[in-house]
């Protein structure tokens, strides 16, 4: 029955995509079936082979150090706030003294700086260009778009766009949905080691393997949609060489704007948050004037569970379990991953089975969300404005794209799992 789900599963998903096809007759299927390969492949290879999880394991107690020395530096200048930093006052109830900005979202900076600094010391552009040589010619993707594609996988949806800023004038739409689509559906090294901190009692000290598994799995699947709904032989080849260290003209320089952007990517999270919480919790008080269904209260959270549970029925959660989860797909999606992650961590561990747990954080790890949209439409249309009608243009698909390709892969962790 669990093998009939999963092939069942995996057809819908796929269908689900075909439905917003804009021209299904071009659709490739061996572009398409390729796709599915290398992410089975690749799931296999960075879960199943022993050197590299203990390669994983040994990169999570590199993120507990950098943890480590980020509270450091956030005590130094902001005192007792800092997550561990011993209090002027008793602590009667330890989990209201944690301030999330300052416990979990610092790390972000961190981050960040030290992203830039390894690009501009070309550290991550030969690991990303490894990478992206996997995708290029099994997945037909030209030189530019297979580099940004890969990049996202530390760095955030809009700054990879900006490595390949040169070329994005001559894309065609197929190129830029292809883009966006990989953007919404991995999460960036910044916002990574954020959830490996804040998931770490739920998953162990493997989890930050499985958020750099599920960006990386999730980069084929992303342009198997792409790739799907909106199909196209034309490719912007790379013609000359991209100059790795032109973003940054010195690693001081490299600091300082790491250090900012990552500044500006806290805040922003930050003020989203408070908002998006907000604007559910009124929702919510709106919605309790409405008559009780099955014994409780109708909430946001319960009517994307509704709409999400057969979504997540096919990623290969249990009927019993697929409203529970198609809630967290919702929140995901409507409001944003973060918000769903902290969901999920607070879901009592009867509720979920441990598989479902896996598949689900797999499934959560994308900027798929409405803001996300917004946010690539805003910082991609400023690198290319004389192309924003035809990012608005495509930014539905890439939405509905990303959302579908981080399930698919929550659904090839399940399977392998």
């Amino acid at each position: 029955m669990e093998y009939a789900q999963t092939v069942l599963g995996g057809f819908i998903l796929l269908v689900l995509g075909v439905l917003f096809s804009s021209n299904t007759k071009k659709i490739n299927l061996f572009y398409l079936a390729n796709a599915i390969v290398l992410q089975f492949l690749l799931a296999i290879l960075l879960i199943k082979v022993p050197p590299v999880t203990s390669f994983f394991e040994s990169l999570s107690q590199g993120v507990l150090a950098l943890k480590s020395a980020t509270d450091q530096g956030t005590g130094f200048v902001f005192g007792y706030l800092a997550d561990g930093a011993p209090k002027p006052f008793e602590v009667v109830n330890p989990a209201s003294a944690n301030i999330f900005i300052f416990s979990g979202l610092m790390l972000i900076i961190v981050v960040s700086a030290l992203s830039a600094i390894f690009w501009h010391w070309r550290v991550l552009p030969i690991v990303i260009k490894l990478i992206s040589s996997l995708f290029k010619k099994p997945l037909n993707v030209g030189g530019p778009v297979g580099l940004s594609a890969t990049a996202n996988i530390i760095f955030g949806q809009v700054e990879a766009p900006l490595l390949i800023k040169p070329y994005l004038k001559q894309m065609s739409r197929h190129e830029l949905l292809t883009l966006m689509t990989v953007g919404m559906s991995t999460i960036s090294g910044g916002v990574m080691v954020v959830y490996t901190t804040m998931l770490n009692d739920l998953y162990g000290t493997s989890l930050i393997g499985h958020f750099l598994t599920a960006s990386i799995i999730s980069v084929p699947a992303a342009i198997m949609y792409a790739n799907i709904m909106m199909p196209s032989d034309q490719k912007t080849e790379d013609q000359s060489q991209i100059e790795e260290s032109s973003l940054y003209k010195s690693t001081m320089d490299a600091l300082t704007r790491g250090t900012q952007d990552g500044l500006n990517i806290t805040l922003n999270i930050a003020a989203l948050l408070l908002v998006l919480i907000a604007l559910v919790t009124l929702f919510n008080f709106g919605l309790a004037a409405l008559p009780f269904v099955g014994g409780e209260a109708i909430t946001l959270e319960r009517i994307a569970g509704w709409i999400f549970a057969p979504i997540a029925w096919c990623m290969g959660i249990p009927w019993a379990e697929a409203q529970l989860a198609g809630s967290l797909l919702g929140v995901k999606t409507i409001l944003n991953e973060f918000v769903a992650y902290v969901n999920l961590a607070a879901i009592d561990a009867s509720q979920l089975s441990e598989k479902s747990r896996l598949i689900m954080l797999y499934g959560l790890c994308g900027f798929a969300n409405l803001s996300s949209v917004g946010i690539l439409l805003s910082g991609i249309g400023t690198m290319i404005p004389e192309r924003k009608d035809d990012l608005i243009a495509v930014s539905g698909k890439a939405l509905i794209g990303a959302t579908l390709a981080s399930c698919f892969t929550g659904l090839v962790v399940g399977v392998i799992s």
